[in-house]
């Protein structure tokens, strides 16, 4: 079965479902959830373990269902994921993939259209209807063309991560990692940002409103820098309304007060990247053109294989690194590692640049 979204979230935490649209090959249909008192009997079949759900691009639709049911329809396929073992890039869209792999151009008139209001018009109905219609002809194709490659195996762990529950939690003790400015904030600072972006994360949920709604990025990093501790000092922080202030202001201080207790040891420590040498900086680089030479002969996009933030990782010992996993191991995790031991290099030959063996 091929499923797609359209929702909303500008005015919510959560995303709110405007319309399903379903296929089978057989039927299109658009579903509207905002008229059935519950769509209980639907999802029942979209989370029949008989049948294969077929998305593109599908982690924002798969979190719709996720808040749904507290769990994610399985098994299921993805035919971006999919269309970066085929060459098609890493992000190909749906409207450029139809249009590659099958021919068909399809309209793009609607893609800004405010799915939660009604009613719907005919050429609306016929967009949001086209994002299934040919999902199964994609689906169909991509499954030929990986068996014949060999690679349908290689989709397993990706699709596996795309079924992890884990994937769609947003646990509040790490909310403070998606404050834009982190990297201005320095040791105590960072704890006071840490409880107060849980604690914004939890208000965002318990009221279903944007988490700027409640205080935005800004206001946080003002208050985690300058930790006010009482009214006077919180009346003086920029970009605090005095509305939040009459609200929020007694929770806000007290989050303050806690923070400010907790030892160096419980202050949180952001991600950093690795300051590299100049030797570790070159590594990279000739990894990264290892990389592009593997996609190369594979026909597959480098992105799909690996990242430089990840090789910079991998070159300073990290082990625990997407691209030495499963079949990215396999096709291209293990000669990186060949190469940082020296059993492999890279060399001209005839003009082109081709991996070598010492």
């Amino acid at each position: 079965m091929a499923l797609d979204t359209e929702f909303i979230r500008e005015k919510s935490y959560f995303p709110r479902l405007c319309l399903l649209q379903v296929g089978n090959g057989e039927l299109v249909a658009c579903i509207d959830p905002l008229a059935l008192p519950d769509l209980d009997e639907l999802l029942a079949l979209l989370y029949d373990p008989a049948v294969v759900k077929v998305f593109h691009a599908g982690r924002q639709d798969l979190e719709i269902f996720y808040h749904l049911r507290g769990e994610l329809p399985q098994p299921l396929f993805d035919t971006q994921i999919a269309a970066a073992l085929l060459g098609y890039g890493d992000q190909v869209g749906y409207g450029a993939l139809v249009k590659e792999m099958l021919g068909i151009e399809l309209a793009k008139a609607h893609s800004r259209t405010d799915w939660s209001q009604r009613p719907l018009d005919a050429d609306q109905l016929r967009y949001a209807a086209d994002d299934v219609r040919y999902l199964g002809d994609l689906y169909r194709e991509q499954q030929r063309m990986l068996t014949r490659l060999g690679r349908m195996d290689w989709l397993a762990s990706d699709f596996a991560s795309l079924a992890d529950p884990a994937t769609y939690r947003n646990d509040a003790r790490d909310a403070w990692r998606r404050v834009r400015g982190i990297q201005h904030l320095r040791g105590r600072q960072l704890a006071v940002l840490q409880v107060l972006a849980a604690w914004r994360e939890e208000q965002a949920r318990m009221l279903d409103r944007p988490r700027k709604w409640i205080l935005r990025d800004e206001v946080l990093l003002e208050l985690a820098r300058r930790q006010p501790l009482d009214q006077h000092a919180l009346a003086r922080i920029r970009g605090l309304e005095a509305a939040a202030r009459r609200h929020y202001g007694s929770e806000l201080l007290d989050s303050i007060r806690h923070a400010r207790e907790s030892s160096p040891e419980q202050w949180p420590r952001p991600s950093r990247r690795p300051r590299l040498s100049l030797e570790q900086e070159a590594a990279v680089d000739a990894m990264m053109a290892l990389v592009r030479l593997i996609a190369a002969d594979n026909r597959i996009s480098p992105a799909s294989l690996t990242s430089r933030k990840e090789l910079e990782q991998l070159v300073c010992g990290e082990q625990e690194c997407m691209v030495l996993r499963g079949w990215r191991g396999a096709l291209c995790g293990r000669r990186l590692q060949r190469f940082l031991k020296g059993g492999t290099g890279l060399q001209m030959v005839g003009g082109n640049l081709v991996e070598s063996t010492p």
